[in-house]
């Protein structure tokens, strides 16, 4: 709904979206979903995760726990794979330093493949963006999407 503000922009960034979610897609779809989800939480982008987390999150088959995980948790939590969790760590890295260590790149290519690493830093930035525009526009929640969990003990 924000993007048709500035139709050229969005006709030319709808082929990258559709890419990143499904058309020629490389990464499995639910370790796609944990770098969304996990970027968006830490960019503070409650709308585009709330979004995700009912239209794929949850059919893909992220329980409470890990979507919990993604706002306020870590990649050491116990609810993730190996594979899981290096996605994971490469949505913190990224968010944190704008690179890849190369310790991580070794995790990661135990994982994936080179193209598929490239991939997820390009979902990761993708949803970086996503998210400046989200905040930028002051969008408002959809009332079916899902909300930020409360942080347990408060």
């Amino acid at each position: 709904r924000t993007l048709p503000v500035h139709r050229e922009l969005a006709s030319r960034m709808r082929p990258l979206g559709a890419g990143i979610l499904g058309r020629g897609a490389t990464v499995p779809p639910r370790l796609r979903e944990i770098m969304i989800h996990r970027t968006c939480a830490l960019t503070g982008a409650e709308y585009e995760w709330g979004v995700h987390a009912v239209a794929f999150g949850t059919p893909l088959g992220l329980s409470d726990e890990q979507l919990a995980s993604t706002v306020h948790g870590g990649a050491d939590d116990g609810v993730w794979s190996e594979a899981e969790r290096a996605v994971f760590l490469l949505a913190d890295e990224l968010h944190t330093t704008s690179t890849v260590s190369d310790q991580l790149f070794s995790v990661l290519s135990a994982h994936f493949t080179h193209e598929q690493i490239i991939e997820l830093c390009l979902t990761a930035g993708w949803y970086h963006a996503i998210s400046y525009v989200i905040g930028a526009a002051r969008v408002p929640l959809e009332e079916w999407a899902a909300r930020f969990p409360v942080r347990a003990g408060r």
